[in-house]
């Protein structure tokens, strides 16, 4: 796509919050994101609603002060995280490594990869999803990370840009199906964000207890090419600095490809609720993960 004036204009205003943000280091950058995330939730009300009762109908048991703090929360994680994302651009493998006080599992990323089968490395939009891959990088681990395309073609070149830097191969979601099998066969770890659909291969399986459409990417792959299936959460840690969690997620192979694929989709799905729950405010609430449903989904179970 040739850049339109309009994708120069939010790529130089992208260049210029990089410049002032990078020299103040990446904790008070941090800090000056979650200022703006606070805007987001107050006075500007960016899909405040939506977020409001998706939290609300997932945690019913908690009080209405506790739901609204997690609300806020939210609303403060994500703007931290964008900071922390785009200045990505100015760090390295060591200055990575310096943003996480600790990796819990690596033992199965090491079985994982003695199998010489590679990774599929499935996460949600939990935790800094960015830093996880670019970390798992930085430790050695051969990562292709799919990727979908953004609007701003000069934005996009940034972003990849980065991650290739970082030592991520990137992979746009359409050419997934033609190069992954491949990078699977030479012991690439697949990184795929698993949340939200989109137009991809679907199928509903529960999430807080409503069917919510989930990606079957994950499960395919893991499935067809006999991979390792792994959920990766960089989860930030009261110290400031993060913490990556790896947790095998259970494949059973039983011959019937489809039967496989919902239980294991459902499998994953159960592993990333049960992470939102220990780490609640640091979950992209604002996406409508409920959105389309069967058409006989119960009342009661439809989006909130």
């Amino acid at each position: 796509m040739k850049p339109t004036w309009r994708h120069w204009l939010e790529y130089a205003t992208l260049r210029v919050v990089v410049a002032a943000l990078a020299p103040l280091g990446l904790r008070r950058a941090g800090g000056i994101g979650a200022w703006l995330g606070r805007l987001g939730y107050w006075p500007l009300g960016i899909r405040r609603g939506v977020v409001t009762r998706h939290i609300n109908a997932c945690f019913p048991e908690r009080t209405e002060r506790e739901r609204s703090a997690l609300v806020r929360a939210s609303y403060e994680h994500l703007g931290r995280v964008a900071v922390e994302s785009i200045l990505m651009s100015r760090l390295g493998p060591e200055s990575l490594r310096d943003l996480f006080e600790g990796v819990d599992g690596w033992d199965i990323i090491e079985r994982g990869r003695a199998r010489g089968h590679g990774l599929v490395l499935v996460a949600g939009h939990l935790g800094n999803w960015e830093l996880s891959g670019a970390y798992l990088a930085a430790l050695g681990v051969p990562l292709a990370a799919v990727a979908k395309r953004q609007l701003n073609p000069l934005a996009d070149a940034f972003v990849n840009r980065t991650r290739r830097r970082l030592g991520m191969a990137v992979i746009y979601d359409d050419e997934a199906v033609r190069r992954l099998p491949r990078l699977l066969k030479d012991g690439y770890a697949l990184g795929l964000l698993a949340d939200q659909a989109g137009l991809a291969a679907a199928t509903h399986v529960p999430f807080f207890g409503r069917p919510a459409r989930t990606p079957r990417g994950p499960a395919v792959f893991a499935l067809r090419f006999d991979a390792p299936l792994v959920y990766v959460l960089a989860a930030r840690q009261p110290s400031g600095k993060y913490r990556l969690h790896l947790e095998e997620v259970p494949v059973t192979n039983t011959g019937d490809l489809e039967a496989d694929v919902e239980t294991t989709t459902a499998r994953f799905t159960q592993v990333l609720e049960s992470w939102i729950r220990r780490y609640p405010g640091q979950y992209l609430w604002a996406h409508r993960r409920w959105k389309r449903q069967p058409d006989d989904t119960p009342p009661e179970l439809r989006e909130p």
